[in-house]
């Protein structure tokens, strides 16, 4: 998978990763008020989240693994 885990360790609930991810990936944990990858397999490896993160909480990594899509033509 391309997001790992959100270290909530790390993670102090800003919601910056909600707001910078252009693929929705992540949501916000009611009871911990932490961020969580709710949506991994729409990561699209842009790295902005793991960029714009403060406390270094989030990580994407180059391996995503999904069908391959081929087009023609």
């Amino acid at each position: 998978m391309a997001i790992q885990p959100v270290n909530l360790d790390l993670c102090n609930g800003c919601k910056i990763c909600v707001r910078i991810c252009p693929t929705d990936v992540f949501r916000m944990d009611p009871e911990s008020g932490k961020a969580v990858a709710r949506y991994p397999e729409d990561c699209m490896l842009c790295g902005f989240c793991e960029l714009d993160c403060p406390e270094g909480a989030l990580t994407v990594t180059p391996e995503k693994h999904s069908r391959l899509i081929m087009s023609w033509g």
